[in-house]
C-alpha cells in the first residue's frame, strides 16, 4: 500500500488547539464495522460488561524541552528523547551549528551537559550536575506539545496533557486516548466488574514523525521502550478463556500488547519495539481500541485501519470531518471493534 492510501482531507478548525473545558466531556463515535454511532464519552462504559478487561499505559510525560546555550555562546533547543540513566539522555538538538563531542552546553542558566557522542538524528547528552536528569526536567524543562497544537504550553497542559493514572516517567507525548478519563469514570469501570490493568510504554517523539517513503513497507518505525507485567498478562488469559473482552486504551497500550505477543503467545516481560502495524496485520491480544483521530499520512491511521478496516477507517473519518468531530491530542475519541479477517 501507498502512503496516499491513508490521506484524508482535515479542515483545519477541527484540529483542537485546547483540551475541552472538562476532562471526560469529549464525543465518542463506535465503529462497530460499516455501523457508525454518535455518542458523548459520558457513555462509554456502557459498552463493556463485567469480566472485560482494559489495559491502560501508565507512562507519564515528561518536561523533555530544554533550552540553553553552548559555551561559545550559540542558542541550543534540547527535545529530550529517551533518559538512559540518572545523568545521560539521548535527545533532539537543534542548534545553528550541530554540537561537536565535548561541547558544553548550559540550560536554563544552570544546568551543565556535555555532549558525548551522535548516532543518526539523536544526540548524547551527559550533565554534569550532581541533579537527576528527572530533577532538571521537572525544574527548568517543558512539556513537549505536539507540533499541529499551534501555541505556547500553560500551566492547563501541565495537568491536562497527562492522564490521571500517569505514573511512570518517561514518555514524550501523551497516550491521548487515556486523557479523557476522571477518576470517577475509572472508578464507574471498576463497579461494573470491569478489569483495569496497565502496560507502560514509553511514547517517543518519532510518533509524529511522517512516513517519508511512498510504500509503506520500506518505512522503518522507531523503537520504544515498553513493559508488560504479568498481572496484565494473567487478565487477559482469563478474559479470553472466559469469553470476555479486551480493550486497550490506546494506540501504545495495543503496541506494547501486540508486541509482547510477537513469538506466539502474550508474554510478560520488558524490552524494545518498532512493531509497524499495517492492514493485514494478524492481532492476536486486543478485540477492541480507545484512540483518538490521528493525523492524515501517519502510522497510527494505518494502525487503525488494520484494526478496524481499511474500508471502514475511511468511512468513520469521512463521518468525523463532516459531523465536526475534533482531532488529535485534544481531540473526541473513537471506539473501534476489532474487524476479523
Amino acid at each position: 500500500m501507498h502512503v496516499s492510501d491513508f490521506d484524508y482531507h482535515l479542515p483545519e478548525q477541527l484540529i483542537a488547539q485546547h483540551p475541552p473545558a472538562e476532562r471526560g466531556s469529549s464525543r465518542l463515535l463506535l465503529v462497530n464495522g460499516s455501523t457508525l454511532q454518535d455518542r458523548r464519552f459520558t457513555e462509554f462504559a456502557d459498552q463493556l460488561q463485567a469480566g472485560d478487561v482494559m489495559v491502560f499505559n501508565d507512562t507519564r510525560v515528561i518536561k523533555a524541552r530544554l533550552f540553553g546555550e553552548k559555551d561559545s555562546g550559540g542558542k541550543v533547543e534540547a527535545l529530550v528523547e529517551r533518559v538512559l540513566n540518572e545523568h545521560e539522555v539521548l535527545a533532539h538538538v537543534r542548534a545553528s551549528k550541530s554540537p561537536k563531542p565535548g561541547t558544553r552546553i548550559i540550560f536554563a542558566g544552570r544546568w551543565q551537559a556535555e555532549m558525548v557522542a551522535r548516532a543518526d538524528e539523536l544526540f548524547h547528552l551527559k550533565f554534569l550536575d550532581a541533579a537527576n536528569v528527572f530533577d532538571i526536567l521537572d525544574a527548568s524543562g517543558k512539556l513537549p506539545l505536539p507540533p499541529y497544537i499551534e501555541r505556547d504550553t500553560d500551566a492547563e497542559d501541565d495537568e491536562r496533557y497527562q492522564t490521571v493514572y500517569a505514573r511512570e516517567k518517561g514518555a514524550v507525548a501523551a497516550p491521548t486516548a487515556g486523557l479523557h478519563f476522571t477518576d470517577a469514570m475509572l472508578q464507574a469501570l471498576r463497579d461494573k466488574g470491569v478489569q483495569l490493568c496497565n502496560v507502560t510504554l514509553h511514547v517517543g517523539a518519532g510518533t509524529f514523525q511522517p512516513v517519508r517513503v511512498d510504500n509503506i513497507a520500506e518505512h522503518k518505525m522507531h523503537s520504544e521502550i515498553y513493559d508488560v507485567p504479568q498481572a496484565t498478562v494473567d487478565a487477559i488469559h482469563a478474559a479470553h478463556a472466559a469469553g470476555r473482552k479486551v480493550l486497550a486504551v490506546g494506540t501504545t497500550s495495543m503496541r506494547a500488547l501486540e508486541s509482547a505477543a510477537r513469538d506466539g503467545g502474550l508474554k510478560a516481560g520488558r524490552g524494545e519495539t518498532d512493531i509497524f502495524i499495517t492492514p493485514g496485520f494478524r492481532f492476536q491480544v486486543v478485540d477492541m481500541l480507545l484512540t483518538n483521530f490521528h493525523l492524515p499520512k501517519s502510522t497510527l491511521l494505518m494502525l487503525v485501519s488494520a484494526f478496524a478496516g481499511y474500508q471502514e477507517m475511511r468511512a468513520a473519518y469521512a463521518h468525523a470531518v463532516a459531523q465536526q468531530y475534533m482531532f488529535f491530542s485534544y481531540g473526541d475519541a473513537m471506539l473501534l471493534t476489532r474487524k476479523e479477517p
